[in-house]
């Protein structure tokens, strides 16, 4: 019996290691992933409206053909990042952000925004934010705020383009 103790003592240490790694670290790692990727549209702290998604698209995992999606990958390294959606000429749009382990922290939609702009401030605990706004508070430094857009028409993408572009993400400076 003593023969057997120390592999099973191993067995329940890389147990241990392997729940650590798959459901601590992997959340992480890849949203660290993601945020990188992202960043190279725009940068980080930059809102990017990107293109209406086709077959080939794969920022982001399986985009919907009827959704445009505009993101704005965050570092709050330096500080808190202010977020401000402008309404949008569509039936439904949302706003959800992201913190460094894929936990959503925050979502609002045009409906329960009334047809009003968003106004938010990502920050990490104990960072200042602007009197005014809605503090969204994330664990970890990076994460992304994701501006989804439905356009069932195509004909009416130039519209709601252009408004989305109205939207802005930026270090609070």
């Amino acid at each position: 019996m003593r023969h057997w103790l120390f592999p099973l003592l191993l067995g329940v240490i890389l147990a241990f290691v392997g729940y650590h790694v798959a459901l601590a670290q992997f959340p992480r790692v890849l949203m660290s992933l993601a945020t990188h990727r992202i960043a190279k549209g725009a940068g980080y702290n930059a809102m990017f409206a990107a293109p209406l998604a086709t077959d080939k698209a794969r920022a982001i995992v399986r985009p919907s053909p009827d959704l445009a999606y505009s993101s704005c990958p965050f570092d709050l390294s330096k500080g808190p990042v202010l977020v401000d959606v402008e309404p949008v000429p569509a039936p439904y749009w949302s706003l959800s952000v992201f913190d460094a382990r894929t936990d959503v922290a925050y979502v609002r939609n045009n409906i329960d925004a009334g047809n009003q702009p968003i106004r938010i401030a990502i920050a990490q605990a104990g960072q200042p934010v602007p009197d005014g706004m809605t503090a969204v508070r994330v664990t970890g430094t990076t994460g992304i705020a994701l501006l989804r857009i439905l356009a069932p028409d195509r004909a009416q993408f130039a519209a709601i383009d252009a408004a989305r572009k109205k939207s802005s993400c930026k270090a609070l400076s």
